[in-house]
């Protein structure tokens, strides 16, 4: 009794296992830096181009359903569902992709991450095959429309499954790699959308000739699913070989599933053998329970950064495309669909400005609460958008835009992108992140599940901004947005 105390030292494995009540989880980020660089040491080059490559490939799937577009509707040109068909198309991937997203995420402490990520190459890619082959077989217009939704759905499915491993592996390198991730992300979204402003060029141009009867269209998309299968294999094999690279197998070093330990009773002896029934080493089989609560607890800690992430998209998918692409150019030289692919074009070069910005250690913000007052604060710039040259119902009195320029209203929307880049990607990179989210107490474990979360939080804002779109729509035409033209 009367020897001097001295405090015992805890393993590390101990710290993780010992429950912390939820009421001191709460963080003053005050002690944050938002100008402090990482001090973690450089990521491999190789790691970062692949996941650059990656990043691509994780939005290809929803690329080659929109750049296909032309050629679905060419070979439907007698369907009745013809001038609804992209709405079903975008409707069913978007609500698959958010489903499969769910699950994804619920089980990826259940599945390797490298192993998802193989697997969902291959079948990305036999996919990407099958459109292949349909340029070559004409089927009945009926069997085309369900086969191209089917195909949509199955590549949402099987994205939704690579997006969840590829986001994981980022987060265990840091915020580098997940800056590189999205930025191949922004990178393949601007090289379609400049492949989609030189095709209405040559739209406009052969135009004058005369009607098409779909040739064109057939062979574009032919050679699109051609270069787009051999991506895909090409991004499979780049990942295969990375899981080999000595800088990868330092920060994963083994393929087996992550094992999340179990709390321990306090009267657990430590020096004792831990058995697979209190989740130790020698457990091969994660409890569903266990994983679902971490699951939940991950999510509460970073409620913030996954509501100012969902805000973005909620925000951005309101208006972009179903109200920008409805804004007609101030200057009658300037065609209608050459200023729309225009737009498009436009927003993805802002949005890959704004997630190139984020590498630049000056201009991060890693706080919460300051990126969820960005993500607000874009809310602004959706009346500015009602307030330029909007085509509005023809039954609606005329009046000039408020806003008549088209310069002006590209620099809007130019901002409209960087800043859905630039706040969504830091939202990205700071939620997963030990050296700057101390919600996550410096937990190792939780950081593959963090970004994940956060990338399905991405999803919902997806869907719920298009649903948001019919609610805006409604509003600026005074009318029923399914019906009206």
């Amino acid at each position: 009794m009367e020897a001097q105390y001295r405090a015992l030292p805890q393993s590390p494995d101990l710290a993780h296992d010992i429950s912390i009540p939820s009421a001191i989880e709460d963080v003053d980020e005050s002690i944050l830096d938002d100008d402090l660089a990482p001090s973690s040491a450089p990521v491999d080059s190789r790691i970062l181009w692949i996941h650059f490559m990656l990043g691509s490939a994780v939005l290809l799937p929803w690329n080659v359903m929109i750049t296909a577009e032309p050629y679905f509707l060419s070979r439907l040109r007698n369907s009745p569902i013809r001038s609804t068909f992209a709405s079903y198309l975008a409707t069913t991937f978007t609500l698959s992709n958010f489903i499969f997203l769910a699950h994804a995420t619920v089980t990826s402490k259940k599945v390797p991450s490298a192993q998802r990520t193989r697997w969902s190459m291959l079948c990305l890619a036999l996919l990407t095959c099958l459109l292949t082959l349909s340029t070559f077989i004409h089927l009945p217009e009926g069997v085309f429309a369900t086969f191209t939704i089917m195909a949509g759905i199955a590549l949402a499915a099987t994205g939704s499954y690579l997006q969840t491993s590829v986001i994981a592996v980022a987060s265990l390198f840091g915020p580098t790699a997940i800056q590189s991730l999205i930025s191949g992300q922004a990178v393949v979204a601007v090289v379609l959308s400049a492949v989609q402003l030189i095709g209405a060029a040559g739209s406009l141009h052969s135009s004058q000739a005369g009607p098409t009867d779909g040739v064109a269209e057939t062979r574009s998309a032919r050679l699109f699913f051609g270069i787009s299968m051999t991506f895909l294999l090409a991004c499979g094999a780049a990942n295969a070989w990375m899981t080999r690279l000595p800088s990868f197998r330092a920060v994963i070093p083994n393929d087996e599933p992550w094992v999340l330990p179990r709390r321990l009773s306090i009267s657990a002896d430590p020096r004792s053998p831990r058995s697979p029934m209190l989740g130790g080493p020698l457990a091969s089989v994660p409890d569903p329970k266990a994983i679902w609560d971490r699951i939940l607890s991950v999510a509460r800690r970073n409620i913030i950064y996954e509501l100012a992430v969902a805000y973005v998209f909620i925000i951005t998918l309101s208006v972009f495309p179903a109200i920008t692409i409805s804004i007609a150019p101030t200057n009658p030289a300037i065609h209608p669909l050459f200023f729309s692919s225009l737009h498009f074009l436009v927003f993805n070069i802002g949005d890959w400005f704004g997630r190139y910005l984020c590498s630049f250690p000056r201009l991060l913000v890693w706080r919460a609460r300051r990126l969820l007052v960005l993500s607000l604060a874009r809310t602004l710039l959706i009346p500015l958008f009602l307030a330029c040259n909007l085509h509005r119902d023809a039954s609606s009195p005329s009046t000039p835009p408020i806003i008549n320029s088209d310069v002006l209203y590209m620099l809007l929307l130019f901002a409209f992108g960087l800043s859905s880049g630039y706040v969504s990607s830091m939202c990205l990179m700071a939620a997963p992140s030990l050296e700057h989210n101390p919600r996550l107490k410096g937990r190792k474990e939780d950081v593959d599940l963090a970004a994940p979360i956060a990338s399905f939080c991405v999803v919902g804002g997806l869907v719920l901004g298009s649903i948001l779109s019919f609610t805006v729509r409604a509003i600026v035409c005074a009318c029923n947005p399914f019906l009206a033209e």
